[in-house]
């Protein structure tokens, strides 16, 4: 398959079972195709960890659609290619948490590729394989923890893992919406 639908979310606390942002790069073809980014009101508490590091605010969030309307425009989309996200157990688990909290079925078994396990594969001399550290070693502008901007670097990265020739395919898994995690055949 050759669409991949690069995602990142922040979320309001320590749970990190709803989201208060969603950022969304489409890649298609080699390059970026068509990006999403919204506020998202999580509906539960903020920390303060988490609005220091997201610039996030309660107050901001309460004005954004809640997660089942946000989900009806995404929907279409998610469930037109494989996903692909930075850390991506961790974004997965967190669209997992909340379509379980609102009761959305969607997909039993949703396929999904990790930018940062393939940058391992690309990149081994760099010292650790966070977003920003590759970001910086490819000149990729990023304005971290944003949603929007997140998801765009991830794209980049990702369209030049693909041109280093990495088999995406081979670094595809597919995620348990239902139970939360990886299944491996």
């Amino acid at each position: 398959m050759s669409r991949y639908i690069v995602f990142d979310v922040e979320t309001p606390n320590f749970k990190n079972d709803r989201m208060s942002a969603i950022g969304v790069a489409v890649v298609e073809g080699g390059e970026i195709s068509d990006t999403y980014e919204t506020l998202v009101n999580p509906e539960t508490f903020f920390s303060a960890f988490n609005v220091e590091l997201t610039g996030i605010t309660p107050e901001a969030a309460k004005a954004a659609p809640p997660f089942p309307e946000v989900w009806g425009r995404l929907e279409p989309i998610f469930s037109s290619g494989v996903l692909v996200a930075h850390n991506a157990p961790f974004d997965m688990g967190v669209l997992s948490k909340c379509l379980r909290h609102y009761g959305i079925d969607w997909l039993e078994l949703a396929p999904y590729a990790c930018t940062c396990r393939m940058a391992r594969r690309c990149y081994p001399e760099l010292p650790n394989h966070k977003l920003n550290t590759l970001t910086e070693h490819l000149g990729i502008e990023l304005d971290h923890h944003r949603a929007g901007s997140d998801s765009r670097a991830a794209a980049l990265l990702l369209i030049d893992e693909l041109r280093r020739g990495v088999d995406i395919e081979y670094f595809t898994n597919r995620y348990d919406m239902k139970l939360g995690r990886t299944r491996y055949f």
